[in-house]
């Protein structure tokens, strides 16, 4: 315990030097000492605690893997708000995206609601693309329903899998690859803008 001790008198630029050795107890003195702070500005820009834990952990999680590189030139504080921060972009960015795909997919059902046939043509093509789906290989399958119905990006779902971000990126492109092959272009564009 006199150990720890030690380590939450230490100012942060030793913490870092200690932190590119992979001292743990370096790392968790450093998710200490600002986790509160970090949480409290990524909840007050996107209002979602869950959300604003996990873009705390993701932030921390990048911090360990990328130890040895690090290159924090100032202050700690200002490097990890920084980094927190860009998370918090990059999680609206990937909110638009989705919110534009429900919109083209919510367009595309009122524009064929009134009309049984294409909603009869429509229910097919989602069966088959549902059934197509479930064909391919798990892996492939496993990453393109993470990526396409749970919206989480490539580092998301590498993280999520344990793999690298490389074989989650190979294996959507081979996934849409297999579902452009197997089926029907006409609609897809307008169901699967993706594909």
């Amino acid at each position: 315990m006199a150990l720890r001790a030690d380590y939450t008198e230490l100012p942060d630029s030793q913490l870092v030097l200690l932190l590119k050795e992979s001292n743990a107890i370096a790392f968790t003195e450093i998710v200490n000492r600002y986790h509160t702070l970090l949480f409290s500005f990524a909840y007050r820009r996107i209002d979602n605690k869950e959300q604003a834990r996990d873009l705390v952990h993701d932030a921390f999680a990048t911090i360990w893997e990328k130890r040895a590189m690090l290159v924090i030139e100032g202050i700690l504080e200002a490097y990890l708000v920084q980094m927190v921060k860009n998370k918090v972009l990059n999680y609206f960015k990937h909110q638009q995206v989705s919110r534009k795909y429900i919109e083209n997919f919510g367009k595309y059902l009122n524009n064929v609601q009134n009309n049984t046939d294409h909603l009869v043509r429509h229910n097919d093509l989602s069966t088959l693309i549902e059934k197509e789906i479930a064909a391919l290989p798990e892996k492939l399958r496993i990453v393109f329903e993470l990526s396409r119905k749970k919206s989480m990006n490539r580092k998301e779902i590498a993280e999520y899998l344990g793999i690298p971000e490389n074989t989650v990126k190979t294996n959507l492109q081979r996934s849409l690859k297999i579902l452009r092959v197997k089926l029907p272009s006409g609609n897809l564009s307008v169901l699967f803008p993706f594909l």
